[in-house]
């Protein structure tokens, strides 16, 4: 009797250790840290006392990855022309190509814009039929640029347009900066949008969509710019451009709105979407990040996206700006050192949303708090600029992910382009934003689906500190550690 009651008890001591034993996830870790790493497979890490808890949900879906990218800029393509062909190719086969950030959603400018080498319009002389459209000041950097980003592409990517201004002639003020396109060229402006759209085909490039006007708030007189309210930007979108495309043929091209800073967001949506007859030609809104170094705005992304929950909502610029790059230091890019236009300009009232910032922070912070509040694409700013942080006909100096020295032929993909490339290269399109539990509230995590069924995880650590996680999927857990100052995408590969 005693002997079966001993074999029954390890009986159960056994079928206990069973149920507790975790079933390991399978995964891959690639970390970008200030301690050196970059995309770098992980192997081994670090056992701490503290482990902290995230849980993937991927039950619990929200948006629709529409990609990550850059810009297409005057200004960068320019750059690539004073290069030599071997750091030419390896700058856009590190954006995108497979394995490299894999761009999949771009943008570039209609007409000149800040990040141009001088002021042009592709129709410079007045003429509302514009008999002499072209596209022809684009020939020499900017199409040879996109054509060679598209040949190495695998996927492909969409390319949006975005003008800074109509030609003068068209405008009240008969200047490249500030003032508003007058009424009676309305028309004309949309018949723009569409012999766009012919040229560039001509030119073996499709165009995905666009924006309808670059800061249409203004940006303080300072560059191109045109001004709209939103109910008039609404006006021209609903009974100009979007029937002028339609009868085009050009009906599927995406038209956002807006294009300017989340502070002010609410007031546009509202105008774009205030019924039917207004939401008809809107694709979606489209935003940018500079009203602060830090601060997301949550509350107008969620209200953007419950005012119109099918449309797209895409950040459409953003680079660390009023700075000149720091050269092969990659220390500086987790530093908070860099400032922005707000340090100086902004109102009293508002300068506590611009404090000095980490580079790195501020681009990983925002795309992952983008990430969980509805944003379904974000890109960059400028893919290239010189160490001046130029060449820009304003000398509106800005640092880009990659910096180059033409002079000397030299190239530094600076930590932000690593920080982009954990997004866009494992978030692929069409991914869906999953659920995200966590225990410890200084990691930022947002996590995706992508269409093959692997499970992309970005995890983001500001902190000071070494920190230790247990990631669970279903009934499956890994132990991980992220360095400090580091962020990490982790690849959950689709079940067989």
């Amino acid at each position: 009797m005693k002997l079966l009651k001993f074999g029954f008890f390890c009986l159960l001591v056994v079928a206990m250790s069973c149920k507790e034993e975790k079933i390991e996830l399978n995964a891959d870790v690639y970390e970008t840290s200030e301690s050196g790493n970059k995309l770098t497979l992980l192997n081994e890490f670090a056992s701490l006392d503290y482990v902290s808890t995230i849980t993937i949900n991927p039950n619990k879906k929200f948006q629709t990855i529409t990609g990550f990218g850059g810009a297409f800029t005057e200004s960068s393509a320019y750059l690539l022309n004073q290069l030599s062909k071997k750091n030419r190719d390896t700058i856009l086969q590190a954006y995108f190509g497979k394995d490299g950030a894999h761009y999949s959603l771009c943008r570039t400018h209609m007409n000149s814009c800040d990040f141009s080498l001088g002021q042009y319009s592709y129709t410079p002389k007045e003429d509302k039929e514009l008999k002499d459209f072209s596209v022809k000041e684009d020939l020499d950097d900017l199409i040879p640029m996109i054509k060679e980003a598209s040949a190495i592409s695998s996927d492909g990517f969409k390319l949006f347009a975005s003008p800074w201004t109509a030609p003068p002639w068209m405008k009240d003020n008969k200047d490249w900066v500030g003032g508003k396109l007058l009424p009676e060229y309305y028309p004309t402006w949309a018949l723009f949008f569409s012999k766009y759209v012919d040229a560039y085909k001509e030119q073996g490039i499709d165009i995905w969509g666009f924006t309808v006007e670059n800061e249409p708030l203004g940006n303080g007189n300072n560059w191109e710019s045109m001004h709209y309210t939103p109910d008039e930007m609404t006006d021209f979108v609903v009974n100009h451009l979007g029937p002028r495309l339609n009868e085009d043929g050009k009906g599927a091209l995406k038209i956002l709105g807006y294009d300017q800073n989340r502070e002010h967001l609410r007031e546009w949506v509202d105008s774009q979407f205030k019924n039917e007859e207004t939401s008809k030609y809107f694709d979606g809104t489209a935003i940018h990040w500079y009203a602060s170094t830090f601060h997301v705005f949550p509350e107008e992304l969620q209200y953007a996206h419950n005012k119109a929950p099918d449309k797209l909502l895409i950040q459409s610029e953003a680079c660390v700006d009023a700075e000149v790059p720091v050269w092969k230091d990659d220390s500086w890019y987790w530093k908070k050192e860099a400032t922005d236009w707000g340090f100086t300009w902004a109102p009293e009232e508002d300068k506590h949303l611009h404090p000095k910032y980490a580079p790195v922070n501020r681009y990983a912070r925002d795309i992952i708090g983008c990430l969980n509040n509805w944003v379904d694409g974000w890109v960059d700013w400028n893919m290239v600029l010189d160490i001046k942080g130029g060449p820009n006909w304003f000398e509106n100096w800005c640092i880009a992910p990659v910096i180059v020295d033409p002079d000397k032929d030299e190239i530094y993909f600076t930590p932000l382009y690593y920080t982009m490339a954990h997004f866009s290269k494992y978030i692929r399109p069409g991914a869906e934003v999953v659920g995200v539990d966590k225990t410890d509230d200084s990691l930022m995590v947002a996590a995706a689906k992508n269409p093959d069924g692997s499970v992309a995880v970005v995890v983001f650590n500001e902190g000071n500190e070494t920190k230790a996680f247990d990631l669970k999927l279903g009934e499956e857990t890994r132990q991980i550690s992220i360095n400090a100052h580091a962020i990490q995408t982790i690849i959950i590969p689709a079940k067989a």
